[in-house]
């Protein structure tokens, strides 16, 4: 399977501003791409990569004032299955854990452990260790939130959505990523493109999307509580400990958001088309930003 996925964001900056961008493939996944192609800018603006804490690519730059507009636009080659069930896969005891994944066991910006590990308890104590006990909390968390994008605040925490009981795709994930915590289940916040293959169109549209990934059996392996079926073309951008590690944009001054297009296309092998949409989305709700939001 082919996937054509991409996007075209524009900003209007009153000063020159420095940018932290995770919006490119994760290096886990770049050996797909099949046209590989590097973030554009308008007006022409230098780039540095690097990778950052959490193995993402991270992209630098310092934007002049007025408009900038990012765009990229590539092809990925997926192997067409859903996300990998294995119900076999055990939890191990935290003494069993390697040192790398331990951090995701611990609070975090928008993952109050402490806060509900007897909520926690109390609701899966019962549920069978290991793969059946996260499947458990991704069913609570989809079936007890209510998930619309007039919900989206970018303040809330994973305490918050218990509480509230809506939100959207990161919230989800924070709760699920949480209770997992809660559980000493390492579970890890990952964000990522996620159109909608395989299944019927969905009224809401799918595009940058939250999920994670849980520890257990000596692999990480894919959950999504927002969806809760598994789901086929998933492209990773970034993975970290909440959603605060793996904002898609990081202006370090004051920013206006204009547009935020996205598309996540299957390509028709017989005469090379996209099969899916492009989508317009609400900037307000779907772009995360860092120190200036």
């Amino acid at each position: 399977m082919l996937i054509r996925f991409g996007y075209e964001i524009k900003f209007n900056l009153s000063a020159p501003t420095p940018m932290v961008l995770l919006l490119s493939p994760h290096p886990s996944v770049v050996g797909n791409l099949l046209s590989p192609e590097s973030i554009q800018t308008e007006p022409s603006i230098q780039l540095h990569t690097c990778i950052d804490t959490f193995g993402n690519e991270a992209t630098r730059l310092l934007a002049t004032a007025g408009e900038l507009r990012l765009f990229y636009n590539a092809v990925m080659q997926d192997s067409g299955q859903p996300d990998i069930v294995a119900r076999h896969a055990e939890q191990w005891t935290v003494d069993r854990l390697p040192d790398d994944v331990l951090p995701f066991l611990l609070d975090s910006r928008y993952c109050e452990v402490e806060l509900l590990i007897d909520i926690a308890w109390k609701l899966f104590g019962s549920t069978n260790p290991g793969w059946d006990r996260v499947q458990a909390i991704c069913e609570w968390v989809n079936v007890n939130v209510e998930f619309g994008y007039k919900y989206a605040r970018n303040t809330r925490t994973a305490l918050d959505v218990y509480n509230e009981r809506r939100g959207v795709c990161r919230d989800f994930t924070h709760l699920a990523v949480t209770l997992c915590r809660a559980m000493n289940i390492p579970a890890r916040y990952c964000n990522g493109y996620l159109g909608d293959i395989g299944i019927p169109p969905d009224p809401s549209p799918m595009d940058f999307n939250a999920w994670f990934e849980a520890y257990l059996g000596g692999q990480w392996y894919t959950f999504d509580a927002r969806h809760n079926i598994p789901r086929i073309g998933r492209i990773l951008v970034s993975r970290g400990r909440d959603a605060k590690d793996t904002a898609m944009t990081t202006s370090f001054g004051l920013h206006d958001l204009k547009q935020f297009t996205v598309w996540t296309d299957e390509v028709d092998y017989n005469n090379g088309t996209e099969m899916g949409m492009t989508v317009l989305t609400e900037p307000s709700t779907l772009v995360s930003s860092g120190s200036s939001r």
